[in-house]
């Protein structure tokens, strides 16, 4: 295969997809859900129930709130028994709706329907049934994509590229739903195309994947899509790396994917964005990879929004031993560690790993040794170590002047660091900092 890829930084690492012949299997049903009502970037959810209410599948549960937000739905019928703050997969306390199922899991009047003519669905309502279906970016990124499909005035889309590419270790979600829902992605694909009807189609997927290579090609050809075969490097999947391997551009700083004429969109995302247009369904499942060498059985599952990592382990076997392990809410690289076992499924859940606590490297930071590695695996071409010792020394409002939030936190370089240092956390604690630093000037101005 003649494959692209991206033209700055980049690592290669050992894929470790253990589950990609697991066939996705379908989680049985929890005895209770704990649905956040923050699962996107943006602004939470408002609650449209209360205690004691009882929802049936599907229905809205929490209504978005302004322009940068998402609706959240019921995933199955029930009862609400709570609405309280509860551990979220991000780190941080989220309200959340609790719910206890009935058992019957009925579907909310009028949604999960059967299957109807797209065409005759005007554009704005295509849109507004990816809005109340609260659809996101399932990549990892949970930007609401209703307001991705409509980009500012003046900028051009030339370019639709679905992301395939899933180039974290481990997760295999994304290559499963390719084989096993390759019609409904590209019927999905089909529908964001619909909103950019002068632009280019392509499918980039990485060439540790030509199962779904194959699969997806012979397909796209039908929708007037182009699949673009990808080489295996870490971050192939990362928006710009996409856009640059895929066209040629560059997403040059503070500059946006629309700025170059791109709209980039997860294959998960397109498969959500068929069931809400065509069967009028909200987001309230998703797929997801459990891997790692601390479950007893490794699988892709289908889990409802709101499942508990907790009843996901028992479903797996549970752990190999007892003890402290690791757990990571999505891959590897860019995942985030996780203090409990009770933190639930979100949108944008690719995968929990349990990894054994013996086989995580546990080594003490040392002092740079300048030799630059770190620099050329940027794919932002940025200067990590430099950003990490403004961090260490408080200077990080200077760190803005080397694009500190150009970042996005892939693990390259951290990963090539002789020295071991934890050049990611490092820049997460500058951008936070400024973050609470411009918070308390704004309340100083006002005071």
């Amino acid at each position: 295969m003649n494959c692209r890829t991206f033209k700055s930084g980049g690592i290669y690492i050992k894929d470790c997809k253990f589950t990609e012949d697991f066939s996705v299997e379908i989680m049985p049903m929890p005895g209770e859900l704990v649905v956040p009502l923050l699962q996107h970037i943006g602004k939470p959810a408002k609650p449209t129930v209360k205690v004691n209410d009882i929802v049936t599948k599907g229905q809205c549960v929490g209504e978005a709130d302004g322009l940068i937000s998402a609706s959240i739905s019921a995933p199955t019928s029930g009862k609400v028994k709570k609405i309280d703050k509860h551990p979220y997969p991000g780190g941080v306390f989220v309200k959340s709706i609790f719910i206890e199922p009935d058992g019957k899991d009925e579907w909310h009047e009028g949604l999960n329907g059967a299957e109807i003519n797209v065409e005759n669905l005007t554009l704005e309502e295509r849109l507004l049934r990816i809005k109340r279906a609260g659809i996101v970016g399932m990549g990892g990124a949970g930007f609401p994509t209703h307001v991705k499909l409509v980009p500012p005035k003046g900028k051009k889309v030339d370019t639709v590229i679905l992301n395939g590419a899933e180039c974290e270790p481990y997760l295999t979600a994304d290559y499963r739903l390719m084989l096993e829902n390759t019609d409904e992605i590209l019927k999905g694909l089909k529908i964001i195309s619909s909103f950019f009807p002068d632009a280019n189609v392509f499918i980039g997927i990485e060439d540790n994947k030509p199962h779904a290579i194959k699969v997806m090609e012979e397909k796209a050809g039908r929708f007037g899509f182009e699949l673009v075969p990808l080489k295996t490097r870490y971050p192939q999947g990362g928006e710009k790396q996409l856009i640059n391997a895929v066209t040629g551009r560059t997403v040059g700083p503070k500059q946006l994917p629309f700025d170059v004429g791109c709209i980039v969109h997860n294959v998960a995302t397109a498969r959500a964005i068929y069931d809400a247009v065509a069967r009028n369904r909200p987001l309230i499942d998703r797929v997801i990879t459990v891997s790692g060498n601390a479950i007893k059985n490794k699988k892709n599952l289908r889990a409802l929004i709101g499942t508990k990592f907790s009843d996901i382990v028992r479903y797996c076997g549970g752990l190999t031993q007892k003890g402290m392990n690791l757990l990571v809410a999505g891959g590897p690289m860019m995942g985030k560690s996780q203090y409990s076992f009770e933190v639930p499924v979100t949108k944008t859940t690719s995968g929990i790993l349990f990894i054994k606590e013996g086989d995580v490297e546990r080594t003490k930071e040392r002092p740079c040794l300048r030799c630059g590695k770190c620099e050329l695996v940027c794919p932002a071409n940025l200067k990590p170590g430099l950003l990490a010792n403004l961090a260490q020394t408080k200077d990080t409002e200077r760190a803005e002047e080397f694009l500190l939030s150009q970042c996005m936190e892939c693990g390259s370089c951290a990963y090539v660091c002789p020295s071991k240092r934890n050049l990611v956390q490092w820049i997460k604690y500058a951008k936070v900092r400024n973050i609470n630093l411009k918070k308390e000037k704004e309340q100083t101005r006002k005071s």
